[in-house]
């Protein structure tokens, strides 16, 4: 895969529908296969492409100008970006922000992300909308090849429903990142995909956490008696996730304070025994609302998901560890967004309350994680 050159070579993006949008090379050159899913925001394309949820997904960006602050050392989300590709429509001809330490489409092709520039990235999103995400392929260079043969390259790549995607995004070995200042609780957390920003937003709040593989057993997990844990974000099918809510059961039985956001949210409905399923093209992007029905407020939120828990927000169903409330729901279709336990203390949001290029409405989210533990810590007390 050769490095992206300075003169325009012609790119494309097919989907599994057989339509082809055609651009230029953005990035990296070859082939990449993956889902094709489209991201609202506009602004956090670092934090984006970053984010392991993306992980097998190319994503395509509505917004028409990518890349004006080009790429620096702070905000990744994970070691290296994680897409399978990007789709954008006007690259930023050269960056403009003091923290920029390279081009958005130079650090593309530096990592092997193949791209996709020039197209009406509109018109790919409406086919989305209408048709649901889809599985696709971007290719350029010497990938490029007659229409029939890369349309069959994308029907022989897998799908995204029944991928258990977890293990290859998580960490290899434990680690700990530590709480700022005293330490007011220590929270085992399940890397599905975790985000950077998570555990700095538990240690802005006194909490030391100790990230854990995918794979981790229950004693492992519960090593040295943490109060509390927490079920992060990740790529995937969560019906294929069978380990990860084996694990939530176990974590539920033992009635530890126990938080999921995202794939931890689905994670969690299962192990309470919901249903989950694939959405038409999910919700991303960084200005979804979503209602509590708790006290009727809204929040402003950032959401990366294709899937979601199956049932009717507001309602209390039965679970083998009590009742269960769907307390929170997207007003814009209905989605199931949250769930609060009433007989073990847990809780999940579909959405980000650690979202780094914002919005800030949930954050305190991590002070309700961290008044449950101490209440818990009280209780044993």
């Amino acid at each position: 895969m050769s490095q992206a050159g300075t003169s325009r070579e012609d790119a494309v993006l097919v989907l599994e529908d057989g339509s082809m949008h055609r651009g230029e090379a953005f990035g990296a050159r070859g082939r990449s296969l993956g889902e094709a899913v489209f991201a609202t925001g506009m602004t956090g394309y670092q934090e984006t492409l970053t984010d392991p949820s993306y992980h097998r997904q190319i994503v395509v960006a509505t917004a028409p100008h990518i890349g004006n602050t080009g790429w620096n050392d702070e905000d990744d989300e994970s070691a290296h970006i994680q897409v399978a590709g990007y789709v954008v429509r006007d690259p930023a001809r050269r960056p403009s922000n003091w923290r920029s330490t390279a081009d958005l489409g130079e650090e593309l092709a530096r990592q092997g992300v193949v791209g996709l520039a020039g197209v009406d990235t509109r018109a790919i999103t409406r086919r989305l909308r209408e048709a649901g995400s889809m599985r696709a392929g971007l290719f350029s260079g010497d990938a490029l090849a007659d229409p029939t043969s890369m349309r069959a390259a994308v029907l022989d790549s897998p799908g995204m429903a029944g991928a258990d995607l977890a293990g290859a995004v998580s960490t290899g070995a434990p680690y700990t990142v530590a709480a700022t200042g005293t330490t007011r609780a220590r929270v085992a957390a399940l890397d599905l995909g975790i985000k950077a920003n998570t555990p700095r937003m538990l240690a802005e709040r006194g909490i030391e956490t100790r990230v854990l593989p995918s794979s981790a057993s229950i004693e492992e997990l519960l090593d040295d008696s943490p109060d509390g844990v927490f079920l992060s974000n990740g790529p995937g099918d969560p019906a294929a996730a069978a380990h990860a809510v084996a694990l939530t059961e176990e974590v539920l039985r033992r009635e530890v304070p126990l938080f999921g956001i995202c794939f931890g949210n689905q994670i969690l409905a299962r192990a309470l025994g919901l249903g989950t399923y694939k959405m038409r093209y999910g919700h991303r992007g960084i200005n979804v609302p979503v209602v509590d029905h708790t006290d009727g407020t809204v929040a402003i939120t950032s959401q990366n998901h294709g899937f979601a828990v199956a049932g009717t927000p507001g309602e209390r169903v039965d679970s083998p560890f009590g009742r269960v409330h769907l307390s929170h729901s997207c007003p814009n279709d209905g989605t199931v967004e949250g769930l609060t336990c009433e007989g073990v203390p847990a809780f999940s949001v579909q959405y980000h309350p650690e979202a780094a290029a914002g919005p800030h409405d949930a954050a305190d989210l991590f002070d309700r994680f961290a008044d449950m533990m101490g209440r818990d810590q009280e209780g044993r007390r």
